[in-house]
């Protein structure tokens, strides 16, 4: 009995999805589906996918990477070399619901198929092909690494010391944000067709385009302020200080001061009034002009005390700080075990643990753990009662209908700032109708947090272009929910929504009489999910985070920079973003299972969690021997030369890597090395560990000769990975992403025209067009009260006049400007 519920409950079991080529994205994609129960048929070709071969290994010789890609999932080989292997590899699409192509970035002997001719014949195939730079643009034939990308992308330049070389993180990076992107595309295709417009779609998605996720909030903070950001030191960001990592007396220790409040708080816990009391730091931007001589302060103090004893700390004065832990503190955390974060993992005779699936549903969770398939081996579930036969028409119940896929799905969203809003944005995008609820008493905080009435009276909060990024495609409604009215209209408004998404503290929302528990009696099909930044049973539940908080508390800067330096941040809001788009893949596979049962459920999305899978490789490889990570600087465990070069003028840099053999001679040969080309003792990347240096002073000596741009291009014409290091600014005109008409230039109230960053998913040439702007404070008031609620004028107005809804932000006194008006609908 209870192997049937739990088949009952696995959200994919009906899906078969098919994976070809080798690709860390679309293989990341397609064990998404098998965390919930798909049918994943891997296929690779006689001498295994050669992810198989990727460092870090365990002490078998096995790829932790490749296992924390692939585990659940089943392999099947075939040869191109077979007269049957065409045959063979097209009846298995043929027999699929949903096919993953990562051929463009690596084919791995894939045999030729025509995914066309198929598609004709299976209208209902779902298809998703992935490539570095999509199929046009300046960069689209570019050879390119996790690293070249991240450089392109301006996720390097702004990390490292500040005389050079930019300092950046080993890769697994851009494969885990595609993934993410290429899962929310294929899952939102199988939305049953009740309300969701569904049809068998084809995708296009764009690793790089899916890393500007991580970018695009500087990159709109540098369209907003100009030329502003510059590389400041190791654990050093614009534009708030400190936010880094330092050391205690025992571990190291996250700290992230961003409001007046939390300095005020940071300085008092150290004892340090002088500074809590001089009115030149009082805010970030101040404070980084005086870095040094606040560090000589503070970091004394730190060393007196233990991580665990700044933490409680911390908490008692609502401290964005937390531990900063390395592999062995991840796997000794009993709650990350016991929340299904960290689980078993078997990698042929080697046990060990890896991360879970971060998309917390407490109704159909995901599978805890599983088996990595040798090449050819069947996973067999003896819980599915699923077997491999089937025909074309196997389907998920969509219908054939034009449409974006969310149209008609309606959502709730409650968050801010960046999260939150990033996964709401996203349904959006796809169609979905977000209602955005703030209160004039407290708007979303990306509006800006000062309270001072010449910030009200100037409207500053309509003119953030972070918060425009964020917003775009939603409807904006004011409630304050402190009030008995607010709340009553929330719940009427949730009573017809099909999705609820919150990014508060994880107690905020029930104390208001806005729980799950609530918001279920009231529609039972309801989807809800809170994103707090460690879970909503967690002991540090009440622990303050931002999206710096979530690095420095994931293990990841325990593997970055060199050996013997400190614990490395390489972004100053990662966890953001990344929560933001676990967030989005959680709520449609819940949405999912709502249009099949009619059953909603919660969500406990821990975004600290949301990072786990960035340490994956080192976590696996430490659980099962117990080896600490070699933390390589810029270099790799695979590639020789790979590395940040200085090119001409100043601070500019750009990535290069040789990533096999007949790389490396191409590009000795291109910087004047054809000796070491012709030297057969330095075919293997090992051989050329030894003089690892010196060729990457002759490939400095050849860069810095260069500008950037051009040291690319001719880089990238001997077919040599490469990448320009890139400002966030840059990308505001980078030549390829106007090529394929990325940023689309929209127009709103307060500010004109703005750009606007598109999806890195395509369904065509083309990106998905952006509807409407962010909504200006309670734009949408009587649109929505009236036309979904049915309120009368009357009722409106009186809901305005106590101050129930509004439409312009109250100052610090309390009291509502009036000397301007924003427009409603």
């Amino acid at each position: 009995m209870a192997a049937k519920m739990k088949t009952s409950m696995e959200v994919f079991s009906h899906l078969r999805v098919v994976e070809i080529g080798s690709s860390a994205a679309t293989s990341y994609c397609a064990r998404l589906f098998a965390d919930f129960g798909a049918d994943v048929q891997k296929v690779e070709p006689p001498g295994g996918d050669p992810l198989r071969g990727s460092a870090p290994l365990t002490a078998s010789g096995q790829s932790a990477w490749f296992a924390f890609l692939n585990f659940n999932k089943s392999s099947v080989v075939i040869d191109a070399a077979e007269p049957d292997a065409i045959p063979q590899l097209t009846a298995l699409i043929e027999n699929c619901n949903i096919l993953v192509d990562g051929r463009d970035i690596d084919p791995a002997d894939c045999p030729s198929i025509d995914i066309a001719a198929i598609r004709q014949r299976c209208p209902r195939l779902t298809y998703l092909e992935a490539s570095w730079f999509g199929g046009a643009g300046p960069y689209a034939g570019f050879a390119a690494t996790d690293s070249t990308v991240r450089a392109l992308a301006g996720l390097i330049k702004l990390a490292g010391a500040v005389e050079g070389p930019p300092l950046h993180a080993p890769d697994y990076q851009t494969g885990i944000l595609a993934g993410l992107w290429g899962f929310i595309a294929a899952a939102s295709s199988t939305i049953p067709e009740e309300k969701a417009v569904g049809r068998r779609r084809s995708w296009s998605l764009s690793i790089f385009e899916s890393s500007l996720a991580l970018s695009e909030y500087q990159m709109f903070e540098a369209y907003e302020r100009g030329d502003v950001m510059r590389r400041i030191g190791i654990n050093r960001f614009w534009p708030n200080f400190p936010i880094g990592i330092y050391e205690t007396k025992k571990g190291w220790l996250g700290v992230t001061t961003i409001t007046p409040a939390q300095w005020r708080g940071f300085c008092d816990m150290l004892d340090l009034a002088e500074l809590r009391d001089d009115p030149a730091l009082v805010l970030g931007a101040d404070r980084l002009q005086h870095m040094e001589r606040i560090e000589r302060h503070f970091i004394p103090r730190l060393k007196t005390r233990t991580a665990h004893e700044w933490l409680a700390e911390g908490l008692k004065r609502k401290i964005p700080i937390v531990p900063a832990p390395d592999m062995s503190d991840l796997l000794q955390d009993a709650e990350k075990r016991e929340r299904g974060a960290i689980v078993p993992v078997l990698l042929g005779q080697e046990r060990g643990q890896t991360p879970g699936s971060m998309q917390r549903l407490t109704l159909t969770p995901p599978r805890r753990g599983g088996k990595v398939p040798a090449p050819g081996a069947q996973q067999s579930f003896a819980d599915t009662g699923r077997r491999l036969t089937g025909t074309a028409s196997v389907s998920s119940g969509c219908n054939d209908a034009s449409g974006a896929p969310l149209q008609g799905i309606r959502v709730l969203d409650f968050s801010m700032g960046w999260a939150g809003p990033l996964c709401t944005r996203t349904l959006a995008d796809l169609g979905a109708d977000v209602i955005k609820i703030e209160a004039i008493q407290y708007p979303d905080w990306w509006r800006g947090v000062d309270r001072r009435a010449a910030y009200i009276e100037e409207q500053m909060y309509e003119k953030t272009a972070r918060f425009c990024m964020a917003n775009r495609n939603k409807r904006g409604i004011t409630l304050d929910l402190t009030r008995q009215q607010g709340r009553t209209l929330a719940k009427r408004l949730a009573g017809e929504a099909d999705i609820v998404v919150d990014n508060y503290s994880a107690d905020v929302l029930p104390k208001l009489g806005l729980g799950y528990d609530v918001l279920r009696a009231l529609n039972p099909r309801l989807v809800m999910m809170s994103m707090s930044a460690f879970g909503t049973n967690s002991v540090l539940r009440t622990c303050r985070a931002y999206g710096s908080t979530l690095e420095q508390g994931s293990g990841l800067p325990s593997v970055v920079g060199k050996t013997n330096g400190p614990p490395v941040m390489s972004h100053v809001a990662f966890g953001d973003a990344v929560g933001g788009l676990n967030g989005c893949a959680a709520v449609l596979v819940a949405l999912i299972h709502a249009r099949t049962t009619g059953l909603g459920q919660f969500i406990d999305l821990a975004l600290i969690e949301c990072m786990l899978p960035f340490a994956a490789p080192w976590i696996i490889v430490h659980s099962i021997d117990g080896s600490l990570p070699i933390r390589y600087g810029n270099r790799h465990p695979q590639f020789v030369p790979h590395g940040c070069f200085r090119s001409a003028g100043e601070d500019n840099w750009i990535v290069v890597a040789a990533t096999d053999q007949d790389m490396w001679q191409r590009l000795a040969r291109l910087i004047g090395r054809p000796d070491w080309a012709m030297d057969a003792s330095l075919r293997s990347a090992e051989d050329r560990r030894d003089i690892e240096e010196l060729i990457e002073r002759e490939i400095e000596s050849w860069t810095i000769a260069r500008e950037a741009d051009q040291a690319m291009s001719e880089l990238q014409a001997a077919r040599i990975a490469a990448g320009v290091a890139r400002l966030p600014i840059d990308l505001l005109s980078d030549r390829h992403l106007s090529s394929r008409g990325y940023l689309q230039e929209i127009e709103r109230a307060f500010i004109g025209r703005h750009p606007q960053p598109s999806m890195p998913i395509r369904e065509g040439e083309g990106p998905y067009a952006i509807r409407s702007a962010a909504p200006t404070l309670g734009q949408h008031n009587t649109e929505i009260l009236s036309g979904l609620l049915g309120l009368s004028d009357t009722e409106i107005a009186d809901l305005a006049k106590e101050g129930i809804i509004g439409s312009v932000m109250l100052s610090e006194r309390g009291g509502l400007t009036t000397t301007k008006t924003v427009p409603q609908g």
